[in-house]
């Protein structure tokens, strides 16, 4: 599904992504790991289309994304859904106005047709009933949820996760991960999902890679991560690499 060959992000002098290969097979689940600023919130911006690399491919789903028009580019994000890490829903649009946003805009279906599909996939998420709700009624963890049933609604056959459980309970935190490997078995698609969450991550992952400093320092099974004896596997396992980017923005 996914495949990048010898990218780089770069400003000027500052290396975002520094010659990173990776492949993502079809159907498959990979979790990003990363301390902030070690660029997977770029990988994510790169595979929407959302920025460019500085050098290096990136095909998806057999389509070289880096040398592809806007216009282009639009037709292939109509494969993928996206969930934010904020949710990103339209504050001025219902429940029901939000999942539908994509079908209205990149399909001819009828009305009827796009209501029996909101009514689908709120019922996918567990939020059957919720579709003229507003945004500002829902809990953190419910727009969570109308976000993934929004970035489901066109059959995807990527999903990309931003930072899913941020700033959710753990129980909410489980319910969003037990969504996400669901919808896995469901559609049969690819997911890549950024997060700091390491209790979703060995629960949604067939794969972890743990970015640092712009490269990839490890890429196995969620089991071989687990048990990994690189130092900054077991760093961010044991919840280490948070306090050494602290430490090192000076922060305290």
């Amino acid at each position: 599904m996914i495949e990048l060959h010898d990218v780089v992000v770069a400003y000027d002098s500052r290396v975002i992504l520094d010659s990173i290969n990776l492949t993502i097979a079809d159907g498959e689940t990979l979790v990003v790991l990363g301390g902030s600023g070690s660029g997977k919130s770029t990988l994510l911006r790169l595979l929407i289309g959302l920025q460019r690399p500085t050098s290096g491919q990136i095909i998806v789903d057999g389509i070289d994304i880096t040398t592809i028009s806007e216009e282009e580019f639009n037709k292939v994000r109509q494969k993928m859904g996206m969930v934010f890490q904020y949710s990103a829903l339209f504050d001025s649009m219902n429940v029901g106005e939000n999942v539908a946003f994509g079908l209205r805009q990149h399909t001819q279906k009828s009305e009827t047709e796009i209501f029996d599909i909101v009514s689908e996939r709120l019922g996918w998420v567990g939020l059957s009933g919720y579709e003229s709700y507003m945004p500002n009624e829902l809990s953190g963890g419910m727009k969570k949820r109308v976000s993934l049933a929004r970035a489901i609604a066109l059959d995807p056959t990527l999903i990309l996760y931003d930072e899913p459980s941020s700033g959710l309970d753990p129980i909410t935190s489980g319910t969003i991960s037990m969504l996400i490997r669901g919808m896995q078995e469901r559609l049969g698609c690819t997911s890549v999902v950024v997060t700091h969450d390491m209790q979703s991550a060995f629960y949604v992952a067939d794969r972890i890679a743990l970015l640092d400093k712009g490269r990839f320092v490890e890429i196995s099974t969620a089991e071989e991560f687990k048990h990994s004896s690189h130092p900054k596997v077991q760093q961010f396992i044991n919840g280490e690499a948070e306090v050494i980017d602290i430490v090192t923005r000076g922060d305290i």
